[in-house]
């Protein structure tokens, strides 16, 4: 399941990187005379209803879902990872402020706050990977919490105060590298679902330009053509394969590093 989770990230990382060079024409380019065609020789994903070629249109869409996706969690794991730490390892104060406010945001719903905070800054991919980022940062937070409180009372971080080092390099060097394989985990199993998420908003209208080759977007506006099936099921199997992939490569990354799994 790991190798099938590699490949097929790796065949849609090429697809993004090399999409001007296979893509058969351009994602925008419109052809009146032959709108909502099926898969033929010479649209192999068929046409919109635009006349956009769809598989164009695709293999594009992967230079918006795929980093937007990856965006939300290495920003929304850095903020936690950095939250998380400096509340279980200060204590006191800082932990109250930032543990009540992470249970504040972890008291909706991920899609109903993403969906409010997006609706509240406008429809715009970059305010569609904020509004995720402010929904994800949390749960690494709480995580990093936990994990924090438990190595530093740990006999090696004693051995480190002991001969004078200082809280910062005991947190940064000597805590948190005992800590980040979990968040890594995490993070790796929450990418299919932030990119699940950006396809979501897009879907809805909150994500980037309707004009954008974005998959969630296409397959909105290929539940208005349903019965011209290949609009929605080409991006839709897209977005499912890149999820499938993240997933089992998080699976196969907790297995490894999991001692638990060891055997």
């Amino acid at each position: 399941m790991v190798v099938a989770g590699i490949v097929m990230l790796v065949v849609w990382t090429l697809a993004g990187l090399l999409a001007p060079v296979i893509a058969p024409v351009d994602p925008l380019q419109q052809d009146v005379m032959r709108r909502l065609e099926p898969p033929s020789n010479v649209h192999y994903f068929g046409t919109d209803e635009l006349g956009r070629d769809i598989l164009s249109r695709v293999l594009y869409g992967t230079r918006i879902t795929i980093p937007a996706g990856l965006l939300v969690i290495v920003i929304g794991c850095t903020l936690g990872l950095f939250m998380g730490a400096i509340a279980g390892f200060v204590g006191g104060i800082w932990d109250e402020v930032i543990m009540r406010l992470s249970e504040l945001f972890m008291a909706f719903p991920t899609i109903i706050l993403a969906l409010a905070v997006t609706a509240a800054l406008g429809p715009d991919l970059k305010n569609a990977v904020i509004a995720l980022v402010i929904v994800w940062w949390p749960s690494y937070a709480r995580l990093i919490r936990g994990l924090v409180m438990e190595v530093k009372t740990r006999e090696f971080v004693e051995g480190a105060r002991s001969i004078g080092a200082s809280s910062p390099y005991i947190l940064f060097r000597t805590v948190l590298p005992n800590c980040i394989s979990s968040a890594i985990v995490l993070a790796t199993l929450d990418i299919g679902n932030a990119i699940l998420s950006i396809a979501g908003l897009s879907f809805l209208g909150l994500g980037p330009d309707p004009t954008s080759p974005e998959w969630g977007r296409m397959v909105s506006i290929g539940i208005d053509f349903f019965d011209q099936w290949w609009m929605w099921l080409f991006p839709g199997l897209a977005i499912a394969t890149v999820v499938l992939a993240f997933n089992f490569i998080g699976d196969g990354l907790r297995d490894v590093l999991d001692p638990r799994m060891k055997h």
